[in-house]
C-alpha cells in the first residue's frame, strides 16, 4: 500500500487487534530491520499477520516466494534455504511512505 500519511499502517494494526480477523496478532517491522526474515519465518508458521513498513522502491528478492505464494502441495513454503510450514491464516502487508513510487510492472 502506498501510505504517505501512515493511515494504512494504523488501520491494519487496529484491525489485527480484533481477534475475529487476526486470532494470532500481528508482527510489524521496518524494511531495514536486520531481523526481518527471522520474524517473517515465525509469522508464516504461526499464522500471524505480518506488516513490513517503509519499504523502498526496490524489494528484497528473498520476499519473492511469499509474494508469489509458492506453497507446495504439502503446505510448505521454501524461504531461502529453509522449508517453512505455511499457515493459511498468515496475511502479508507492505507499506511505503513514498508518495509516488516507481515500481516495476512485476511488483
Amino acid at each position: 500500500m502506498i501510505d504517505p500519511q501512515n493511515q494504512a499502517n494504523r488501520f491494519i494494526k487496529n484491525l489485527a487487534k480484533q481477534e475475529e480477523f487476526s486470532p494470532f496478532g500481528i508482527e510489524s517491522l521496518k524494511a531495514s530491520d536486520p531481523r526481518l526474515m527471522k520474524f517473517l519465518e515465525r509469522a508464516i508458521a504461526a499464522g500471524k499477520w505480518f506488516l513490513i513498513e517503509n519499504i523502498g522502491e526496490e524489494l528484497d528478492p528473498s520476499l519473492e516466494p511469499i509474494l508469489l505464494k509458492q506453497v507446495d502441495k504439502s503446505g510448505n513454503l521454501r524461504l531461502g534455504d529453509k522449508l517453512i510450514q505455511y499457515d493459511k491464516a498468515f496475511k502479508f502487508f507492505m507499506t511505503t511512505t513514498i508518495p509516488n513510487p516507481h515500481y516495476s510492472p512485476e511488483t
